[in-house]
């Protein structure tokens, strides 16, 4: 299962529909929180989703509403006695943050928590991809996310019966890459990798466009709309039209919005002002709400 989970798609302060942020990507095996603002823990109960099969969580920055909800989360998987190590990436340069909200209060530690900081150059590899992260342009640290899937090749039925591989042959080929004078290349087809980026509280800059060069699934903030676009630069967030731009010229197949500012009472107005830059799939990010990634190219 490939899906994202919006637990939350408020900005810095809540609504009566939007809480904090919140997004748990479910790709395969792999299952990511990503910035679990202050309520995780109930968005998940809410959104059917457990703490068990997380293996890790990202932390964009030390802003409260992307961080206050890791002291939750962190019991929780200590509560639920989660069997494997869970993955912790944040800023280097908010450890002293970390280090507080890890050990927030008093509670008996029984999970392997592995504190994994991530500064300029990051990257790691997971069972759905390759993890990097780059530095975004906020008032504090912050850095974006990208998991990027391997290229793989597809076996074609017709083509192996043209070539007469069946049976074990076919496992013979996956594993070794041929079977007698037969390649793999020559009975399948190129399958190319799957790819998700997280760009939460930003101004404009390089880096955004890095991030989401490419992807199938860009969730990208877009705190106000084009009339406070002022605003905007001075405090470091992004419109809904510059997000979309952004997806149009990195040529984005699907594009969620999320992280609004409560000043807007119709989150229609987000789809309007993106749809004059982005014509593709838009998803104006709502609690709760699953959202499949885009089938294979």
């Amino acid at each position: 299962m490939r899906e994202l989970v919006v637990l939350g798609s408020a900005s810095q302060v809540p609504t009566r529909h939007r809480n904090h942020n919140g997004y748990l990507l479910r790709f395969d095996d792999e299952v990511i929180l990503f910035d679990p603002g202050e309520g995780t823990q109930r968005q998940m109960l809410m959104a059917g989703v457990a703490v068990t099969p997380l293996r890790r969580i990202c932390i964009t920055h030390f802003h409260g509403d992307h961080s206050l909800g890791l002291p939750g989360i962190l019991q929780r998987i200590s509560l639920d006695r989660v069997p494997h190590p869970v993955a912790v990436h944040y800023p280097a340069g908010g450890q002293e943050f970390y280090d507080r909200l890890r050990h927030a209060t008093s509670y008996w530690d029984n999970a392997e928590i592995v504190a994994a900081p991530v500064s300029a150059g990051f990257a790691v590899e997971t069972s759905a991809g390759r993890l990097t992260a780059l530095p975004l342009r906020h008032s504090i640290e912050t850095y974006g996310y990208r998991l990027t899937e391997p290229d793989s090749r597809r076996m074609v039925p017709e083509l192996l019966t043209s070539y007469g591989i069946s049976g074990p042959a076919v496992g013979e080929l996956q594993r070794t890459g041929r079977s007698g004078d037969v390649t793999l290349e020559q009975v399948s087809a190129a399958r190319p990798g799957q790819s998700v980026a997280f760009v939460m509280d930003t101004g404009l800059c390089d880096n955004v466009f890095a991030l989401a060069q490419g992807v199938d699934l860009l969730v990208i903030e877009s705190t106000f709309l084009a009339e406070d676009a002022e605003m905007a630069a001075q405090v470091g967030h992004l419109t809904a039209g510059q997000a979309a731009a952004v997806a149009r010229e990195c040529g984005v197949r699907q594009l969620v919005l999320t992280h609004f500012s409560q000043r807007y009472p119709d989150p229609s107005a987000f789809l309007d002002e993106a749809r004059k830059e982005f014509d593709g799939p838009i998803v104006i990010a709502e609690d709760l709400q699953r959202i499949p990634l885009p089938g294979r190219r």
